[in-house]
């Protein structure tokens, strides 16, 4: 696939400033750094975002990640690979990037089993951390980013 066009992060660089304060912020959280991989590629997933898998995947790998997991992220709720915290997060990135699919964007289940596995702080990254994702996603999907590319 070629790019329509230059990233508008690239061609605006203070927006790109902004984002990288918000990633700075989202890592400053405390939100356990395997979660918020998990949760970017569960994402990256569900919105068919190629360039966010494949920098995702590489992302993870490099902190820490295992293949195995990796591979069983589309399909977390049949694997026994993920701890019911990173169950509560994968639900609850999947709830906040589907809000049209119900008429309450995230059920209160949700965010009780999230709720119950992270502090307000944890839960402000994760939930940055899936806004900051599906933005991306947008970005790349509408400019037809390629991957291959990491960042």
């Amino acid at each position: 696939m070629t790019a329509r066009m230059t990233s508008p992060t690239a061609l605006l660089p203070d927006a790109m400033k902004g984002i990288q304060n918000i990633f700075k912020g989202i890592h400053q959280g405390g939100a356990p750094g395997p979660v918020l991989e998990l949760v970017h590629l569960r994402v990256s997933q569900i919105n068919g975002c190629s360039a966010c898998v494949y920098g995702g995947i590489k992302s993870a790998l490099k902190n820490g990640e295992t293949d195995e997991r990796l591979h069983q992220v589309a399909a977390w709720r049949e694997s026994d690979l993920f701890t019911d915290a990173e169950r509560s997060a994968l639900v609850l990135a999947e709830e906040a990037t589907r809000i049209a699919d119900r008429g309450e964007a995230v059920s209160d289940a949700t965010w009780a089993a999230a709720a119950e596995h992270y502090n307000e702080t944890q839960l402000a990254a994760i939930i940055l951390m899936i806004g900051l994702t599906n933005l991306f996603n947008r970005l790349n999907t509408v400019t037809k980013a390629p991957a291959g590319a990491t960042w």
